[in-house]
């Protein structure tokens, strides 16, 4: 049906034809310059271009300036050499810190100027060992506090912080001692926190032994790894400290290599004194 206006001769369309303008427009924005797109002006000039690139190369080198002087204080590449280790090392180094009196060999093995991996070598010291140690020892203390209801947060932070501070103390009176009798030795700063370490292993089976068969167990398994620590320093000490005179194949003779000599033994005898005064109170 039609309307009563729709003439045949006239018909009004029911849209309007815009394909003409979509056309024309379509064009035109194509055609159009790099005004239109700002960004796209931006990334094509040249000094853009060249601030951006100056950027990027003070960012490197600021990377590399950083990564630098946080090498110089906190030595991560040498970190990571004392990191390197596996499931045999860490089983063969604990059965050597409780019973190393059958062990022989006691040298660090090289290879090219640089000593192997602790991985390769059951005597190369790491840190894998005296830092698990360490969180071990405070999880047994912690134990061992709670079985004697004397377990809170605080106590158990002050057991860890005492433990860390008697290790630092224990590494820089050893630094001190090696300057003041001026010994030439390969040991570093990283060495020495590994040597102590290694002390928390026997501190462990002595709480634990502590633990299942009373103090008679603890004390009889303090003895023994605390023997056990101290013939593991001597042993392995006496040839950092007594370099030189071992390089020589000399005898440890004169007044400076007997010092070298007391204070290898020192630093052993250390070792189960501060395993006793770090557990003695964990086990009534």
């Amino acid at each position: 049906m039609r309307g009563p206006s729709g003439d045949p001769s006239d018909p009004s369309p029911l849209f309007d034809d815009t394909s003409s303008e979509v056309n024309n427009h379509g064009h035109g924005d194509v055609g159009k310059g790099p005004d239109a797109y700002p960004g796209q002006a931006f990334l094509s000039d040249p000094m853009s271009n060249l601030a951006m690139a100056y950027g990027s190369s003070l960012a490197s080198h600021g990377k590399e300036m950083m990564d630098k002087n946080l090498d110089r204080f906190i030595p991560i590449s040498k970190l990571k050499y004392y990191f390197a280790v596996d499931t045999v090392y860490v089983g063969k180094k604990l059965g050597l810190l409780v019973f190393p009196y059958m062990h022989e060999n006691w040298e660090v093995s090289y290879q090219q100027d640089t000593p192997v991996a602790p991985r390769f070598d059951i005597n190369a010291p790491d840190l894998y060992i005296p830092m698990m140690g360490f969180i071990t020892y405070v999880l047994v203390a912690g134990l061992a506090l709670g079985t004697q209801n004397r377990f809170s947060p605080e106590i158990l932070g002050i057991q860890a912080s005492s433990a860390l501070v008697w290790l630092i103390i224990e590494v820089l009176t050893v630094l001190l001692s090696l300057y003041l009798v001026t010994v030439n030795t390969d040991l570093t700063t990283i060495d020495l926190v590994a040597f102590s370490g290694y002390k928390y292993v026997g501190m462990i089976v002595g709480v634990v032994a502590g633990l299942l068969f009373g103090r008679t167990g603890y004390y009889l398994s303090l003895l023994w790894c605390c023997v056990s620590i101290f013939v593991f320093t001597i042993r392995t000490l006496r040839l950092k400290i007594l370099s030189e005179a071992a390089a020589e194949g000399r005898l440890v003779r004169g007044a400076k290599n007997q010092l070298r000599m007391y204070l290898t033994m020192a630093i052993a005898a250390a070792q189960p004194v501060f395993m006793y005064w770090l557990t003695f109170h964990l086990v009534r």
